[in-house]
């Protein structure tokens, strides 16, 4: 166990950027996911299958303070957002599913609407992508597919705007944040954004601040999402195209090929009974990916930095990407480097994503586990809190 620091006190004052947590709402039981994967399945069920692939390879990440919970239990959420109220994270950003119509995990958050509880800021990010057996290597069988149609855009954004009318709801300027997963998947991305900015105005709301989400496998810049009329960018992390060498060779030809292949037989190569029987993982060091993000040029006025604590997918897939991060100070030094690069703007645009609150099967957490305690959330308290010396 990672001796805990203690955290900055109150005295210090507003946190240094506004930094909002990625949230995954998979942790509880809905009919699909009973259908799909076997009665009873949440994400904690991947998550205490996960066993070690090497020697000194962290698995399983097994919870600490709020245990295997069920997101159906207000007392859960609200000790959630304890946890990140006291390490400065300003908001939550949680996955909102919708399929022409039909939401799926959606509980959560209608919980959280319906009761007014807990009392902390939040917004959305539309995964806008199909679901299907990816986990088990069958990414052609597609469980729920993601679709579009003028009908359905029309009914999506009147539900979104009783979302963004909650005094809760985060802004940039005054406007509503919402964030697409996957921007180039819309059909016709500017029309969709502008018809949405009309109809949220005719609400009575102001136009939402729309970001789109850059991944490893977008196949637009910055610049490029921006033009088709998004107001920012996210750039998520881990991205394919930041990765330094695996740190095994095996690795490093699955890397390549993860910049070559489009996303989709990618996907199924790295899914392959051929990968998994050879238990062949890219395994990536954290502090030489740290170095190439701090390394990199000025971001653009609104573009937005993510950082990870750590990342290990072990448990969803049979070639695994590993980037494994036992030391908060590395991890640290990335979030000081994140907020270094929003400082400068208005206060409202300084924002900073962190991924993620709860993807515990992707090792992706600041939640505490039963290694590192809080150590992490103490580190996201640290950096956000840390004073600058002035030059």
């Amino acid at each position: 166990m990672t001796t805990r620091a203690p955290p900055p006190s109150p005295a210090q004052g507003a946190p240094r950027a506004r930094a909002i947590a990625f949230y995954l709402p998979q942790y509880h039981p809905i009919p699909e996911n009973d259908a799909w994967w076997g009665k009873g399945f949440t994400e904690w069920t991947n998550v205490v299958t996960g066993r070690p692939r090497f020697a000194g390879h962290y698995q399983p990440h097994l919870p600490a303070d709020l245990g295997f919970y069920d997101l159906r239990v207000p007392e859960t959420r609200q000790a959630q957002a304890d946890l990140a109220r006291a390490a400065g994270i300003e908001g939550f950003c949680y996955y909102h599913y919708w399929f022409q119509g039909k939401r799926l995990l959606g509980g959560p958050i209608d919980a959280v609407l319906a009761l007014g509880e807990p009392d902390f800021p939040f917004c959305l990010c539309w995964a806008n992508e199909s679901w299907s057996r990816a986990w088990s290597g069958r990414d052609y069988d597609v469980l729920m597919k993601q679709g579009y149609d003028d009908a359905d855009d029309a009914a999506h954004i009147d539900w979104l705007c009783e979302v963004f009318a909650d005094p809760r709801y985060l802004r940039v300027d005054g406007r509503p944040l919402f964030l697409f997963y996957k921007p180039e998947g819309l059909p016709d991305a500017t029309q969709l954004l502008a018809k949405w900015r009309a109809r949220v105005m005719e609400k009575g709301l102001p136009a939402p601040y729309f970001c789109g989400v850059r991944t490893g496998f977008s196949t637009r810049d910055p610049d490029g999402l921006r033009a088709l009329g998004f107001d920012g960018v996210v750039e998520f992390e881990p991205n394919r195209e930041h990765f330094p060498a695996a740190r095994n060779a095996a690795g490093q030809v699955v890397s390549l090929l993860q910049r070559l292949l489009p996303e989709r037989w990618y996907d199924a190569l790295r899914n392959s009974a051929f990968l998994a029987k050879r238990n062949i993982n890219t395994i990536v060091d954290y502090s030489a990916y740290v170095n190439r993000r701090v390394a990199r040029r000025p971001l653009a006025e609104t573009t937005y930095p993510v950082v990870f604590p750590s990342w290990d997918n072990a448990v969803r897939r049979t070639s695994a990407t590993i980037i494994e991060n036992h030391d908060p100070a590395q991890y640290r030094r990335w979030l000081d480097d994140a907020i270094s690069r929003v400082s400068l703007r208005p206060a409202d645009q300084r924002l900073v994503f962190i991924n993620a609150w709860n993807e515990w099967a992707e090792g992706c957490h600041l939640e505490p586990d039963q290694r590192h305690g809080h150590a992490f959330l103490d580190a996201t308290a640290q950096a956000l809190h840390a004073r600058v010396t002035a030059p």
